[in-house]
């Protein structure tokens, strides 16, 4: 059974890089009834089994773009629809637009549901930047390292299983600066829509590492519970 005394439904925002898996990691082994839930996640999914919106997906991340809105509401709100009603759950990856903030929040709240808290990680882009260019991943799994503090035990190998470790097709310099250009004209709107109609539930978590931003969020997060 959970300690905790109700579900509590939450976000998680911020730039590719901005520590979002980092920090989402941490969240779940302090509250093990949180249950986590990416967008890119299932998008990986979808691009494993070669679906038509995987190879979307595929085509989308090169061009460092984003996914249609209605594509990726249909995707996410399959998978938070599947959970018991009571479920405590962080969402990361999604949403990325105003209108997607809108449309999750209208299929929330047509399932008598609410945010109880978006947590919008705020870090520098030049910090963001150099995470990124050091950052390598396990494909099949969705396991990261980075080569400053998160390195894999044996290098260019996944703890795991041993297998090769890869770059994402978007994580070289100038396709993350698209990505960083697209993410703050789609995103911009979006957190303006959740600080101002999310009263209280909307929180803007500033730093320039992991380490600083952690002990506020759990905080946070503990509150709402």
């Amino acid at each position: 059974a959970s300690a905790y005394s109700s579900p509590i439904r939450a976000l998680i925002i911020g730039s590719p890089g901005s520590g979002k898996g980092t920090l989402s990691k941490r969240l779940l082994k302090s509250i093990p009834s949180l249950q986590y839930l990416s967008a890119g996640d299932l998008l990986r999914h979808e691009r494993q089994l070669g679906t038509e919106l995987g190879r979307a997906a595929e085509e989308v991340m090169r061009k460092g773009t984003l996914m249609p809105d209605e594509t990726m509401m249909k995707i996410v709100d399959a998978r938070v629809s599947a959970l018991p009603a009571n479920s405590s759950w962080l969402l990361d990856g999604f949403p990325r637009t105003r209108n997607q903030a809108i449309m999750f929040d209208g299929a929330l709240q047509r399932r008598e549901h609410m945010l109880d808290v978006v947590l919008h990680l705020d870090v520098p882009n030049e910090v963001v930047l150099s995470r990124i260019l050091e950052r390598w991943i396990h494909e099949p799994s969705g396991r990261t390292y980075n080569l400053s503090f998160n390195p894999p035990k044996v290098p260019g190998k996944d703890d795991v299983t041993g297998e090769d470790l890869t770059k994402r097709i978007d994580d070289d310099a100038k396709t993350f600066e698209a990505r960083l250009k697209s993410y703050e004209a789609d995103t911009k709107p979006m957190v303006d829509y959740f600080s101002n109609a999310g009263g209280d539930s909307y929180v803007r978590l500033q730093g320039t590492s992991s380490d600083e931003i952690w002990p506020r969020m759990l905080a946070i997060v503990k509150q709402r519970f």
